[in-house]
């Protein structure tokens, strides 16, 4: 046979493409082509391929060899294809005859060579696996990534260690074993960080728990060491547990990013915290393969932007399209890829460059212009799509010392804040930060005292119709809370209070 066809799959963004490797062997002057947009990493699987051939005692065919991966308008990345390639240069050539014709028929084969022939792990194999199996297809994976392909498919799965253990599966000498399909446990939420290791600090304990109900963004301003790091790594644990379907979504953000699958965290839920010194790429994601970037990293978790005046302008201004569609598209040159970004914004920062305005016990230096001049890297309309904004200030030495019990545990908090959400999806089938305009007339009435106390209140902060609707949101999660079927006068006030930090008349 001088032509061999053997099947795999390309990664574009949470897409597996199926693609066909089809080898020709030719007369003329030994050449060695890939075509198909192949990636350098791809092209490169010419000198992996000829010496694993080699060194698995197999014979490299003098000619011309033309390597074809179908459809050539698919991207193609990465040393996934190594072994389809080995193997259809030696069914091209004659020297691996299939047992039977349909044996490489329904088979995707996955694997980077070595130089001796052993298969080395590859990324992205849990959506190529569960597209393989949406598909009914067998896989031929490295030993490396058989947990990962096995999370997701229902489908039979191989993995052997190098080319020759392939090779004898193929001629059908030597079978190689099944693997058993693995549904991982769901991993429970972290006991080792609680609320009561946080003392004071009441109202941001509050926000957190109104945050947690309704999934709400939150930024909190204090001074330096006020806790305001410890209160954001504390949220995703007052989170509901990830259902199968979503930690499943989640490991499948992760196996197309650069960092890969890790089965330790399945089921967690996300805590991105990435460094003010993040561009704006590595936030919502690109670069050569328009990877996912921490808005997706984080889809279900929490996105924890610390020192939030620090981050460019630039990358902080792209947040505002995810947080209110909770998508982000990608666009290259080369191809796009569209993301879900689901994630709970948590930002910190300090109320001034030194970080000490308000602080009673140490002194601020710094002049009203500087003051503007920090907050002001922070643009009105992100201001604006944020949901809870308070003050963390900074506790006294008496409090710090106290013996007395921190108030709630984390367990309770969850407890009642996964009733609040139950109550919002069996009201609306989402939660309240997700309501549409639409539904804010019929979900998020205010009674009579409710009403006059928003108008009166309105002209005096100057709320804009979009922090309108996000006061809406917030007052049903507080009602939600305590279990209470309308938005009364006492939802609606503390819903303001708890959007009074950055405003204007609040500096």
């Amino acid at each position: 046979m001088s032509v061999a066809r053997i099947a795999s799959r390309a990664q574009v963004g949470l897409h597996a493409p199926l693609v066909h490797v089809e080898v020709h062997l030719g007369s003329g002057l030994p050449t060695f082509s890939i075509v198909g947009l192949p990636a350098p990493a791809v092209k490169e699987s010419k000198e992996r391929v000829r010496s694993a051939l080699l060194n698995s005692k197999f014979e490299f065919p003098a000619g011309r060899i033309t390597v074809n991966l179908a459809p050539a308008d698919v991207p193609k990345e990465g040393g996934r294809f190594d072994l389809p390639i080995a193997l259809g240069v030696l069914v091209a050539s004659g020297q691996l005859k299939p047992a039977r014709e349909e044996t490489l028929t329904g088979v995707e084969f996955y694997g980077e060579l070595a130089l001796g022939g052993e298969l080395m792990p590859v990324e992205g194999l849990l959506l190529a696996s569960a597209h393989a199996a949406s598909a009914g297809h067998e896989m031929i994976v490295p030993p490396a990534n058989a947990d990962e392909a096995t999370v997701a498919a229902s489908c039979a799965i191989r993995a052997p260690k190098d080319l020759r253990e392939i090779c004898r599966h193929v001629a059908g000498s030597e079978a190689l074993p099944l693997l058993r399909s693995r549904n991982l446990a769901l991993r429970a939420r972290s006991e080792s960080l609680d609320l009561r290791d946080i003392r004071g600090q009441l109202q941001a304990k509050r926000a957190l728990s109104i945050a947690a109900a309704g999934s709400h963004s939150l930024l909190m301003m204090g001074p330096p060491g006020s806790g305001k790091s410890m209160l954001a790594q504390r949220l995703p644990a007052l989170l509901p547990p990830l259902t199968a379907t979503e930690a499943l979504e989640v490991a499948m953000i992760a196996s197309a990013s650069g960092a890969g699958f890790d089965a330790r965290g399945f089921g967690q839920r996300p805590f991105r915290s990435p460094h003010h010194t993040a561009s704006m790429v590595a936030l919502v994601g690109g670069g050569g393969g328009a990877r996912p970037g921490e808005v997706s990293l984080a889809h279900r978790g929490v996105l924890f932007l610390d020192e939030l005046p620090e981050f460019e302008r630039r990358a902080l201004e792209a947040l505002r399209e995810p947080l209110e569609t909770g998508v982000i598209c990608v666009s290259r040159v080369a191809m796009q890829a569209e993301y879900p970004a689901e994630f709970q914004l948590v930002v910190a920062m300090n109320p001034c460059p030194c970080g000490y305005r308000g602080d009673a016990d140490r002194v601020c230096h710094c002049t009203p212009g500087r003051v503007d001049q920090y907050r002001w890297r922070v643009s009105g309309p992100l201001l604006d799509r944020i949901d809870l904004r308070i003050e963390v200030p900074t506790l006294g030495t008496q409090e710090l010392m106290s013996t007395e019990p921190a108030g709630e545990s984390t367990a309770e908090v969850a407890a009642r804040v996964l009733a609040a959400r139950q109550r919002q999806l069996g009201r609306s089938s989402r939660l309240n930060s997700r309501l549409a305009i639409t539904e804010l007339t019929q979900f998020c009435r205010l009674d009579s005292a409710g009403e006059r106390l928003f108008w009166q209140t309105q002209s005096r902060l100057g709320i804009s119709a979009r922090s309108y609707h996000r006061i809406l949101r917030v007052a049903r999660t507080i009602a939600d809370l305590e279990d209470s079927g309308s938005i009364e006068a006492h939802h609606v006030a503390e819903a303001l209070q708890l959007r009074r930090a950055m405003e204007p008349t609040a500096w």
